[in-house]
């Protein structure tokens, strides 16, 4: 059955189609005859209980600096004209994020939005990792300064993010001396309201963060992202390169103690993060990568299972 798919992204004009995850899904979908429409979550509006966004019909081919082509720009109603929405913007999770999310909830029932927009605000990546805090490392979440130089004290060097930061941004070390610990905390508790995830500094990075990509909460594949020259973040966006890779006894664990509750939640797209083959540190949902890097090194078609979840999800809801 020919679906038509709109995907709520980051300007089309502007992806990597080398490695962009929603370039491929948006591949698969019209390699399987399912029409395609491109939107800007900024456009989302709703009136007289309709929620609409104003988007355009694109057909994609992977061909540099001619990756689509596209139609002019229509008010669509989400409800009437789409059967399934991707819901793939980059974060930040912040109220716009949010707020989107909610207008799409209002459309259960009528279309199929992945991931859940409901349960994509219940799970924000390092707050929902906590429902698993048994297999993470020390962890301490605060904006209390005095806490965190307890937790230094206790666990040599340190790592401070943001709690809804994304792609390794504004990721810093601090060494086991606290130099300028204040300083730093003093620019997050400026920069961001909510509090900070402090976490022990894991040598173990060095030797890669890899990458699990889960379907419906079953293990699709996973990578290991090292480090570039100089850096202690491994994501790709920050000069990381990827290898092949297997799950550890530890990371099958992982993924089979989470993966129910994944797929009752209607996260069908998930990408965990863990260091060192035990310490979990992340579970992405808002907009997983990492399927294109996946796919080379397995020979496997990650978009594909990802679109055989979905219409089987797409079939039970119309059913």
């Amino acid at each position: 059955m020919s679906l038509r798919v709109a995907v709520q992204m980051d300007p089309l004009e502007s992806i990597n189609i080398a490695g962009d995850s929603s370039f491929a899904l948006m591949l698969a979908a019209q390699a399987r005859g399912h029409s395609l429409w491109e939107y800007d979550v900024k456009t989302l509006s709703w009136e007289d209980g309709k929620v609409c966004a104003w988007a355009r019909p694109v057909t994609v081919q992977r061909v540099e600096g001619n990756h689509f082509d596209a139609g002019e720009r229509t008010k669509l109603d989400l409800a009437e004209d789409i059967d399934v929405i991707l819901m793939r913007q980059d974060p930040p999770f912040h109220l716009g994020y949010i707020s989107a999310a909610l207008l799409l909830d209002r459309l259960k029932g009528k279309t199929l939005v992945s991931n859940d927009p409901r349960e994509v605000i219940n799970a924000p990546e390092k707050m929902y990792v906590l429902d698993y805090a048994h297999f993470m490392p020390p962890t301490l979440i605060t904006r209390v300064l005095d806490d965190v130089r307890d937790f230094q004290k206790k666990h040599g060097a340190v790592v401070v993010k943001p709690l809804h930061g994304n792609g390794g941004k504004a990721i810093f070390k601090i060494d086991a001396d606290g130099t300028n610990i204040s300083a730093l905390f003093e620019v997050f508790n400026q920069t961001w309201p909510e509090p900070h995830m402090v976490q022990p500094f894991l040598p173990g990075v060095s030797k890669g963060d890899k990458r699990i990509v889960l379907v419906d909460g079953v293990v699709a594949g996973a990578i290991n992202r090292k480090p570039g020259e100089g850096e202690f973040r491994s994501n790709l966006a920050q000069g990381g390169s990827a290898e092949a890779t297997e799950l550890t006894a530890r990371e099958q664990e992982i993924c089979d103690a989470m993966g129910p509750d994944l797929k009752r939640r209607g996260l069908t797209f998930v990408g965990i993060d863990v260091i060192g083959g035990e310490w979990l540190t992340e579970i992405n949902v808002t907009s997983p990568t990492g399927i294109v890097a996946i796919d080379k090194f397995n020979n496997t078609d990650t978009a594909a299972m990802i679109w055989d979840a979905l219409e089987a999800r797409h079939a039970t809801m119309t059913s």
